[in-house]
């Protein structure tokens, strides 16, 4: 009897300094953007500029990859637009819906974010 005491003490010992850690690592909705907005511009110069043409870029007069740098801030402000947080205390989902225009196809991304990391779960084209 007194084996399954201590086990179950320390059961609840470890327990309890997981929630700990969890809630202490809880990220903020600010580091989420900085996440969004990182993975976001990777696919961006990975796909979507790797099928640009020249034409495109001849008459914007820019790199694609430069387009996508100087457009950061307005992408991170979107973001932040466009997101809804649901706090959980040990961990918070993340629900953005990018959605531009009627021309471009609109994105809804789900994110959890514990222990100080993000997983995108769920990312699908409206």
């Amino acid at each position: 009897m007194r084996a399954f005491t201590i086990i179950a003490c320390v059961g609840v010992v470890g327990v309890s300094v997981l929630g700990l850690a969890m809630a202490n690592t809880n990220p903020s909705q600010a580091r989420y953007e900085e996440y969004a907005v990182e993975r976001l511009t990777e696919y961006l110069k990975s796909s979507v500029c790797k099928k640009t043409t020249n034409l495109l870029e001849n008459l914007i007069q820019m790199n694609c990859d430069q387009l996508v740098d100087v457009a950061n801030p307005r992408i991170r402000e979107v973001i932040s637009i466009r997101t809804q947080k649901q706090d959980f205390i040990l961990f918070s989902v993340y629900r953005t819906d990018l959605k531009l225009n009627n021309w471009i196809p609109s994105y809804k991304f789900e994110t959890v974010g514990a222990l100080d990391n993000f997983y995108t779960y769920s990312a699908q084209k409206q």
